[in-house]
């Protein structure tokens, strides 16, 4: 579609042929033109890829402070 797109065949033709909705074929250009691919994770924009890098970074963390938690509480009994 996004090739028929690019090769001059208009939104509305693409979209009525293809039982599309408009939104979806804009963001399916959209995504192609930025990134060259349609994977949502390939098309993140850099704040939400940082989010996601410190949520997961987090986690990692806070599993690391219940560890230690742990072994300190094991520690605390010896």
């Amino acid at each position: 579609m996004i090739a028929l797109y690019e090769s001059g065949k208009s939104r509305q033709d693409i979209v009525r042929e293809y039982d599309l909705t408009a939104s979806a074929l804009d963001r399916w250009i959209a995504q192609f033109q930025q990134s060259g691919s349609f994977k949502e994770k390939d098309n993140r924009s850099p704040e939400k890829q940082e989010l996601i890098e410190l949520r997961k970074r987090n986690k990692q963390l806070e599993m690391e402070v219940d560890i230690l938690k742990q072994a300190a509480l094991i520690m605390g009994r010896k």
